[in-house]
């Protein structure tokens, strides 16, 4: 029997991966979740798609180096891919359309976000609800923060669900408040 050239191995390879399903909303859930239980953190769940500029904008904002360390010491932070486009169906994880039903998000625009803690927990949304109103009720998602009002219970939830200090909080702030359109 011959050997399989490189070039064979890396077709191989590169098929088998071009059709790999990616693992469902449960897995990807239960993993940050043992992980999150592991070194005492929340898990920040971000619903997104390849194609949503504000999707970016929110990955951008958390990774950018000026806060990104604030968001690492706080969140086991995953992401699940949903509405993809035509074409592109097979990014998407099973099962993240009907968790983000669960939680109200599915008539949101993206991305719209989750806070759990370790034990699978729901501790905030990106949905803003009147004040006084419960988790039931609606609320305007408020996606990738930038407004003010957007930013500012952005800030609430990261309160409530961190340990982040006030001087962080505020670096977190302006960060997200660069991405209102000018």
């Amino acid at each position: 029997m011959k050997r399989p050239t490189p070039l064979m191995v890396f077709i191989l390879l590169f098929l088998s991966s071009a059709f790999a399903q990616p693992p469902s909303a449960t897995e990807v859930l239960n993993e940050a979740s043992a992980q999150a239980a592991k070194e005492n953190k929340n898990v920040f769940v971000i619903f997104h798609a390849s194609w949503c500029g504000w999707c970016h904008k929110m990955d951008s904002s958390m990774s950018d180096p000026a806060c990104k360390a604030f968001f690492d010491a706080s969140y086991i932070i995953t992401h699940l891919v949903v509405k993809e486009l035509k074409g592109k169906e097979q990014l998407e994880n099973p099962g993240a359309l009907a968790l983000m039903k669960k939680y109200k998000g599915d008539q949101s625009g993206i991305p719209f976000w989750l806070v759990f803690n370790s034990k699978g927990i729901l501790l905030a949304d990106s949905k803003m609800r009147p004040e006084g109103a419960g988790t039931d009720a609606t609320g305007n998602n408020s996606g990738c923060p930038a407004t003010e009002k957007e930013v500012a219970y952005f800030i609430e939830v990261l309160k409530k669900t961190s340990s982040l200090n006030p001087g962080q909080l505020s670096i977190i702030q302006k960060r997200f408040r660069q991405n209102e359109p000018g």
